[in-house]
């Protein structure tokens, strides 16, 4: 287990330790989910998994299309 002591900001903001980061895979625009146990009493950092999307070049892309991709990137981000 990875342990360090951080400061929270005037924002509330941590910085994530570069140990932690790099065995849990977190980079920069990395979307993490932040969970309170309360049976253990902590805070945990959850790692999403996004699917990369792509868009074939080459032909015109509709409205539609571009805002159910949205959609789709939205819903995993929240899940």
């Amino acid at each position: 287990m990875s342990e360090d002591t951080v400061k929270v900001t005037r924002n509330y903001q941590v910085t994530i330790p570069s140990s932690v980061r790099s065995k849990a895979d977190i980079r920069e625009g990395s979307i993490v989910k932040v969970v309170y146990d309360e049976a253990e009493g902590v805070i945990k950092i959850i790692p999403l998994k996004r699917r990369r999307m792509t868009i074939r070049l080459g032909r015109k892309v509709t409205v539609e299309e571009i805002e159910e991709a949205v959609e789709e990137m939205l819903d995993e981000a929240t899940s």
